[in-house]
């Protein structure tokens, strides 16, 4: 079994004293290589708080976690920083376009900020713009695009570094239904052809159910 996420005992708190809110205590979850895990449950247990944690978004917690077989417990902010270039992508609810950017400038930007050459990723850029079925907007600024398309742009620049892992908070929450079910076929294909390891945290049971497998956080806990 080939395990690229592993959280092992995490906890979590936000604030201090007798204001002190446990969220995480003692969760454990393991994502095999090239599945697609769906992360749910109630309002406030600590879903996205959890995929910040293993993103390394957020660095204050206990417990230890993996990505890729390497403790991103105490790592610098610089390698931090290279592990999620080359290893992961991120969509959130919010699609956090620039504005003054276009379609295929906002999908290059991890790349340009990475200070890799963009040049090299021309045919991937057409091969995504394409898969996404944006091509024809290539051109087009975030003002121009529906919500569904927007976040098709913020998954093509998930996706244009080549992570292994894909991680998704609520990327359906802000779309209507027939938007909802495009980003989701498109994470399908993503997961089925590309092999990319999905994580979503999501609360509707209809986009769970495109995942392999889906685990719920309750009691501070993770089961399944």
């Amino acid at each position: 079994m080939d395990i690229v996420i592993s959280a092992r005992n995490v906890c979590k708190t936000f604030g201090k004293g007798e204001t002190a809110a446990n969220v995480l205590n003692g969760a454990n979850l393991d994502i095999e290589r090239g599945s697609f895990v769906s992360l749910m449950g109630e309002s406030g247990t600590g879903k996205s708080t959890l995929l910040y944690l293993i993103g390394g978004l957020d660095r204050d917690f206990t417990g230890d976690i993996y990505v890729g077989g390497q403790s991103i417990t105490g790592l610098n902010d610089k390698k931090l920083s290279e592990l999620r270039c080359q290893k992961m992508g991120f969509v959130f609810q919010f699609y956090n376009l620039a504005a003054n950017l276009t379609v295929e400038e906002n999908i290059l930007l991890p790349i340009e900020m990475s200070g890799r050459r963009v040049s090299d990723y021309k045919s991937k850029l057409d091969y995504i713009l394409d898969i996404t079925g944006l091509s024809h907007k290539r051109k087009n600024y975030p003002s121009q695009l529906s919500g569904g398309q927007q976040q098709r742009v913020a998954v093509a620049r998930a996706v244009i570094g080549e992570p292994d892992i894909i991680l998704a908070d609520e990327p359906t929450g802000n779309l209507d239904e027939a938007s909802g079910t495009e980003i989701m076929n498109l994470f399908k294909r993503l997961n089925q052809e590309n092999h990319v390891t999905i994580l979503q945290v999501t609360h509707s049971a209809e986009s769970a159910a495109y995942g392999d497998r889906v685990v719920v956080l309750k009691d501070k806990k993770i089961w399944g």
